[in-house]
């Protein structure tokens, strides 16, 4: 599934539209079909950390999830559902907990996006951000991804380097208030591929876990 994915994303523009479109009706007839993405890479380091038990409890909604949903009380959020940059339809503070993997870096406006996803989570709960990180997943410095042609920012960990690399800890302060950074850190677990020309094994990624502060 992957693989194909990226394989379509390099395509020209007019022809992913079309196929995005297709696959926008495919998936809101038929339910998307269950898949092993990113989400399920982390699992083990995940239930090991007790993640789970501290940030999934309650109503969740998966942004951008594909197939590979976070947990069985999430709701799943993707083409099909609407543009995921505005989550158009969700009421305010109505999830106890938000959760996106590899999504961030697909949205025009990763400001109005982050601001978004903030404005359905309820007081005290959490957002919890997945997102390639830049140099165990690109291996490049500069915009377009080798991997996926439609990703449109690189991301890195206390680092900038404009414009298409964005420092995701400041990119939250910029975009959100009322929030308690409970941790950002590097997830590289299972990841041995350094060769720039090869795709990256393992994960890859950032995670952060934010709490909306008590109104």
């Amino acid at each position: 599934m992957n693989a194909i994915i990226n394989l379509l994303s390099h395509l020209p523009l007019p022809i992913r539209l079309v196929l995005r479109r297709v696959l926008y009706f495919y998936y809101r007839l038929g339910g998307r079909p269950k898949t092993e993405l990113e989400s399920t890479k982390a699992r083990v380091r995940r239930e090991m950390e007790g993640f789970f038990t501290a940030y999934c409890n309650g109503r969740g909604l998966d942004i951008g999830y594909g197939g590979d949903l976070l947990v069985p009380n999430c709701k799943g959020w993707d083409i099909e559902n609407g543009d995921a940059q505005l989550l158009q339809g969700l009421k305010d503070a109505s999830f106890d907990f938000v959760y996106s993997s590899h999504t961030l870096e697909h949205m025009v406006d990763p400001i109005i996006a982050l601001r978004n996803w903030w404005r359905v989570v309820k007081p005290s709960g959490y957002l919890i951000l997945y997102i390639p990180h830049r140099d165990l997943y690109e291996k490049k410095e500069t915009l377009p991804s080798r991997w996926n042609g439609d990703h449109k920012h690189f991301f890195l960990l206390d680092r900038e380097f404009p414009p298409d690399t964005k420092d995701i800890r400041k990119l939250i302060q910029k975009a959100l208030s009322g929030c308690d950074v409970v941790y950002a850190k590097e997830c590289s677990e299972g990841h041995t591929i350094t060769d720039p020309k090869i795709h990256s094994d393992g994960e890859y990624s950032i995670e952060v876990v934010l709490k909306k502060l008590s109104a």
